[in-house]
């Protein structure tokens, strides 16, 4: 939560939840958030993500298309390999959080 100084723009407010809901609603999925989880720990080719999380490709691109989409990931292609990286920096953020929240030791 912010300090108590100046009221935030109830408009400015407005976006930003948009926003952060919207976020919200792609990482709600589990295959998307084991995906960002694994992607957060740095760049990774599909067949990489498919071996260690255990998605099946068509769900694993179906998913990968969606964080694509929203911009959470971002691609690089080598070869006939395409790999993929976090490119949100807010969605490195929440997953910092949840990480801390759900994970750690």
């Amino acid at each position: 939560m912010r300090k108590k100084s100046s009221p935030i723009d109830l408009s400015v407010m407005q976006a930003s939840a948009e926003k952060a809901c919207a976020l919200l609603k792609v990482l709600a999925n589990p295959d998307r958030l084991l995906l960002m989880c694994q992607l957060s720990q740095g760049e990774l080719c599909v067949s990489d993500l498919e071996e260690q999380l255990g998605i099946r490709q068509p769900t694993l691109s179906q998913q990968l298309g969606v964080l694509r989409d929203n911009a959470l990931v971002e691609t690089r292609r080598e070869g006939k390999s395409i790999f993929y990286s976090v490119a949100s920096k807010e969605a490195i953020a929440v997953m910092t959080v949840l990480y801390d929240q759900f994970c750690a030791q």
